[in-house]
């Protein structure tokens, strides 16, 4: 009868591991009737789960932007001056003449129209000398005051003679002339833009088995009974 019990707790105990659901169900069976005295074979089983550690190292990213080449010519300006000089004419042939330092054909030139200025007045002179003489019957004394006339010397302007006459000395100025022209030029500018510079450093994932899995299978109340003798396992 002892055999027969322990065959079906056995039994039991076989078809109740197949079955997660039931695996606590037939372990609290087990031990109810090891409890109760009974010694039934067990198998006992201790696992070790595996676990997995896993190191990250971020990776890194720096970006460096250089600046821009800036080529700056500047504008050349040109500056063109154009000038023209005054000018200042002083005339001062009547200033000579009147000190008889005049130049020879002037003087030659000028002695000429006095003279003939002079014989225009002695014409008109005699001229009017006859008339009185033609109209002598009207009275007077035409011959006695021709007489006088004719025997007079003129009467001169007394002055110094080194000093010219009033305005003897003319000034004529043309003012000058200043043109001031610009030639402006643009600025030439250039930017050269430069390419930024991209530096990574990927980053790194470590795995490694920081626990390995184990099953520890033990067997208690085991025991192989043969025809004359029987042996614990």
């Amino acid at each position: 009868m002892h055999r027969i019990v322990e065959a079906l707790a056995y039994y039991c105990l076989l078809n109740f591991c197949f079955f997660e659901e039931n695996f606590f169900s037939a372990l609290k069976l087990l031990l109810s009737v090891e409890v109760r005295g009974m010694l039934l074979p067990q198998i006992r089983m201790e696992s070790q789960m595996a676990k997995i550690a896993i190191n990250t190292t971020p990776g890194k990213q720096s970006i460096k932007q250089p600046k821009a080449d800036i080529d700056l010519q500047p504008a050349k300006i040109a500056m063109e001056i154009n000038r023209t000089p005054g000018k200042l004419t002083i005339d001062q042939t009547k200033a000579w003449e009147d000190r008889n330092l005049a130049d020879t054909f002037r003087f030659i030139e000028k002695i000429a129209e006095e003279s003939y200025q002079a014989w225009l007045e002695g014409i008109a002179r005699r001229a009017e000398q006859g008339d009185e003489l033609m109209k002598i019957e009207n009275g007077g004394s035409p011959l006695a005051d021709q007489a006088k006339e004719n025997s007079e010397s003129p009467m001169y302007e007394v002055n110094v003679g080194w000093i010219p006459s009033l305005f003897s000395v003319k000034f004529d100025y043309e003012p000058g002339n200043l043109d001031i022209n610009w030639h402006l030029k643009k600025a030439e500018f250039r930017a050269i833009p430069n390419k930024p510079v991209i530096h990574y450093d990927r980053g790194r994932v470590d795995i490694k088995i920081a626990q390995y899995q184990k099953l520890k299978i033990d067997f208690a109340n085991l025991t192989f009974k043969g025809p004359n003798f029987e042996m614990n396992i």
